[in-house]
């Protein structure tokens, strides 16, 4: 990966920036607007919104007002719990292609996997799928189990998996089995929530002459994981995609796989009530 819109090919043949601005929390209007368009006047061309966030109304507004051309963009979102199940999640989906503006989106997600919902959910998307309306499917939040369950009966293999993850959550047992099944894994919460004040990262980040923050991105960069780190300040989006003229020793990856707790920030995907 050379620059912040250097590509991975998902499982369908299409390109999908390895880099973008996640808007979760972001506010709806002026706060997100401004963020997505700093973010593409920075070099990203990757915009991952869902439902939930409440958002897609000012996400679809900073890409008319971007002036970059809609098909140089990838745009993800995602159908929220409350409305999985076959109908419900093709009403969802076209009431967020029309908070956006667009025609279509590159990726259309399955943000949890909702018991007895999702592989309903999951037909909704291969219709969206194959009516050209999503560029490629996936899911969010699935465990291996899940996943089993979900492709015994899908005819599209999700193109990707995001998930939580970062040095203290690295999931490696969930990377091995996505690789396997040529599903690409992405990564929400990658920079921890904050939590950066470890020793490890505050060393090698003084090394390279970098912060913590982007030295953990680059982690994940070079473990082949799609990131999205979400800010809505100009500055931390510019300085989350200096990424480029350095690059992480094997040494240097080992110690922050290391770091690895199994510690997660955010629900349990076996274990949410929302």
């Amino acid at each position: 990966m050379t620059n912040v819109a250097s590509t991975v090919t998902l499982n369908n043949g299409v390109a999908m920036p390895q880099f973008g601005l996640g808007v979760w929390k972001a506010k709806d209007g002026a706060e997100v607007v401004e963020a997505v368009k700093a973010a593409i006047a920075a070099g990203y061309r990757s915009i991952d919104t869902a439902a939930v966030y409440g958002n897609e109304a000012g996400v679809g507004q900073a890409i008319q007002e971007s002036g970059v051309p809609r098909e140089e963009l990838f745009i993800t979102t995602k159908v929220w719990n409350s409305e999985q199940g076959y109908e419900t999640t093709l009403a969802a989906f076209e009431a967020s292609l029309a908070k956006l503006g667009l025609d279509y989106v590159d990726l259309y997600l399955v943000h949890w996997p909702v018991k007895g919902k999702y592989k309903e959910t999951w037909k909704a998307l291969e219709k969206i799928y194959a009516d050209g309306k999503a560029r490629a499917i996936g899911v969010s939040n699935f465990h291996p189990h899940h996943l089993d369950d979900l492709l015994a009966d899908a005819k599209v293999v999700p193109a990707v998996n995001q998930v939580e993850l970062h040095p203290l959550l690295s999931q490696e047992e969930l990377r091995r089995y996505c690789d396997e099944k040529k599903i690409y894994v992405e990564a929400w919460s990658p920079l921890m929530q904050g939590n950066l004040d470890l020793p490890v990262l505050q060393e090698i980040a003084s090394r390279y002459g970098k912060t913590p923050a982007q030295v953990i991105l680059r982690w994940h960069l070079q473990h082949n994981i799609i990131v999205i780190p979400k800010s809505v300040t100009p500055s931390r989006i510019q300085e989350n995609a200096d990424l480029f003229d350095f690059e992480l020793n094997a040494e240097d990856l080992a110690k922050i796989d290391a770091l690895n707790e199994n510690r997660r920030f955010g629900a349990d995907p076996d274990n949410f009530n929302f």
